[in-house]
């Protein structure tokens, strides 16, 4: 008999079975009873290396993709807060964002023996070739994780394309019909691609021309590569009286190249992010911005994942309420 044959015989999860068996104290006494009556009608005999090694797994781990994401070292520090009211270690690892997530956290489990783990960030690409060798619970915060096929990896996220698709619809009602976007790199984030995609739903429903090619820079996301960004589009001779960033960062760093550029935001230029970082709101101008609510998908994304560690239990999926900050860096052509 196994730690899961103990489970089901129980109808108790795989790691309250596993807390009960290593003398755990977060259990409650009539899960234990009924876990340690099973052990004793059954004849079961714990591995004592198997033991050892389950002991040894205590922590959670938090992969991050991206290195200059403002928005995840925020979720990172509400983790963080709500992780150390719990008797859990927590570990926390930043990589590039072009990188494989899932490589990294395989490759760190062998090191941190964690009972979960967080992403901030992800790749369906990368889950789907790769995140069928990690066992233990995880949850992917910022990223749609529903199709993915695995029982064991719940998502909390923000609905990026209608968000996105709102906020091109707001800048549409002001008037705007000439568009830049400075978004994400769409192979490696699907933040980047879904963004993108809310873009082109909302063009398409309003019959506004958009060329990929000429109107779109895909870059990482930081104030550099939104800097950057914008100056190859204004050096591209495109006209546009808008603007949209992927990210808060972007923006901001979009609005320094359009003032450098002699373009005044948002008299010439209407620029709209999405993060709705707390800089965005001192900024002269203020940034319109999507606003995500970063500390409430970092909280349901730790809740879940101990409910999934100390209870067991499928995937579940979330989506987390965003709103529309129209700010003073976009306005109503002709006002």
């Amino acid at each position: 008999m196994t730690i899961k044959d103990l489970a089901e015989k129980t109808g108790y999860g795989v790691a309250t079975v596993s807390r009960v068996l290593n003398n755990h104290p977060n259990v409650s006494r009539k899960a234990r009873e009924t876990i340690l009556k099973a052990v004793e009608e059954s004849g079961f005999q714990t591995n004592s290396n198997a033991q050892q090694l389950k002991a040894a797994a205590k922590s959670i781990l938090v992969v991050v993709k991206g290195t200059a994401n403002e928005m995840f070292g925020e979720m990172v520090e509400t983790i963080q807060s709500l992780v150390a009211q719990t008797h859990y270690p927590l570990y926390v690892d930043y990589m590039d964002e072009d990188s494989n997530e899932v490589l990294r956290a395989i490759q760190l489990c062998p090191e941190k023996k964690p009972l979960g783990i967080i992403f901030l960030g992800g790749n369906d690409r990368n889950f789907r070739r790769d995140f069928a060798r990690i066992e233990v619970p995880c949850v992917l915060v910022s990223s749609d994780g529903s199709g993915l096929p695995f029982d064991n990896l719940s998502s909390v996220t923000t609905d990026d394309r209608q968000a996105t698709r709102c906020a091109m619809d707001s800048l549409i009602a002001l008037g705007h019909r000439k568009f830049v976007i400075v978004g994400g790199d769409r192979e490696t984030t699907d933040i980047g691609r879904l963004r993108y995609a809310g873009c082109l739903d909302s063009f398409r429903k309003h019959g506004i021309d958009f060329d990929e090619q000429l109107d779109y820079a895909g870059v990482r996301f930081s104030y550099q590569d939104g800097y950057d960004a914008t100056q190859r589009l204004i050096a591209s001779g495109r006209e546009f009286t808008a603007l949209f960033a992927a990210a808060d960062v972007m923006a901001i760093g979009a609005i320094r190249a359009l003032h450098n550029n002699g373009l005044r935001v948002p008299q010439d230029v209407s620029v709209m992010g999405f993060d709705g970082l707390p800089l965005g709101s001192f900024l002269v101008p203020q940034l319109s911005t999507v606003i995500q609510s970063r500390q409430e998908m970092a909280r349901r994304g730790v809740e879940i994942l101990i409910d999934r560690i100390e209870n067991g239990g499928g995937a579940c999926h979330e989506y987390i309420q965003y709103s529309l900050a129209q700010r003073e860096s976009t306005r109503r052509l002709g006002e």
